[in-house]
């Protein structure tokens, strides 16, 4: 993987010598969408740079990622790859994104882990000023700082002050946590909270329960 550090002025110079020779196809991927240009920023200089340094035979495909807050995780990295593996891969797609209209959406598999196995990943549902959020992220600071263990806390909750559901990702564990993604079903979430039984008819919690895993319903 190449990450693009400065976007423009695009040195085709650093980019050429950092691309291996053995590589066949490459993938580009922008998180922003252009739809009256004829293709994204980051792939035309991609494609350019191939150009001008006279690299021919080389297949390249852009698509973009991570729009209207859509997650990428694992799953949606092995469909990019997945989508190359082809012998015409699929040009200007998206990730992460459902799209019903152009159909441009690469096919995602299931989740998988790539974690450390030891890695312990918790939820919790809350409703909005009931500390839930707050107690989270002093959980993940005191884990981080005063054990050893290394630790990730992640918010999920409306603009709405008070009274909107929050959803607190929090993982924490021997080895450092790289996983820009909320948690998923693999490999599973250890602990499950619902501070709030309204919640149970309407959310559907134990999807990414892990077997085995704790479910706690905080009621009268």
């Amino acid at each position: 993987m190449i990450r693009c550090r400065l976007f423009r002025p695009f040195s085709v110079d650093h980019f050429v010598k950092e691309l291996p020779e053995s590589v066949k196809a490459i993938a580009v991927l922008d998180k922003t969408k252009e739809d009256m240009a004829a293709s994204l920023p980051l792939h035309s200089d991609v494609v350019t740079s191939l150009s001008d340094a006279g690299l021919q035979g080389k297949t390249v495909v852009g698509g973009n990622y991570g729009l209207g807050s859509k997650e990428f995780s694992p799953m949606h990295v092995k469909a990019v790859f997945e989508n190359l593996k082809n012998k015409v891969p699929k040009n200007h797609f998206t990730v992460g994104i459902v799209d019903d209209v152009t159909n441009s959406h690469l096919p995602v598999g299931e989740p998988f882990a790539v974690m450390h196995k030891e890695t312990k990943q918790c939820l919790f549902f809350g409703l909005g000023s009931d500390g839930t959020v707050g107690a989270n992220k002093q959980a993940t600071a005191i884990i981080g700082e005063r054990t050893e263990f290394h630790s990730q806390g992640h918010f999920n909750y409306s603009s709405q002050k008070a009274g909107g559901t929050t959803v607190s990702h929090l993982r924490f564990g021997p080895e450092p946590i790289r996983a820009e993604y909320e948690i998923e079903a693999a490999p599973g979430a250890d602990y499950i909270a619902c501070h709030n039984p309204v919640f149970l008819p309407k959310f559907e919690m134990l999807t990414t329960a892990k077997i085995g895993g704790t479910f706690l319903v905080n009621c009268p």
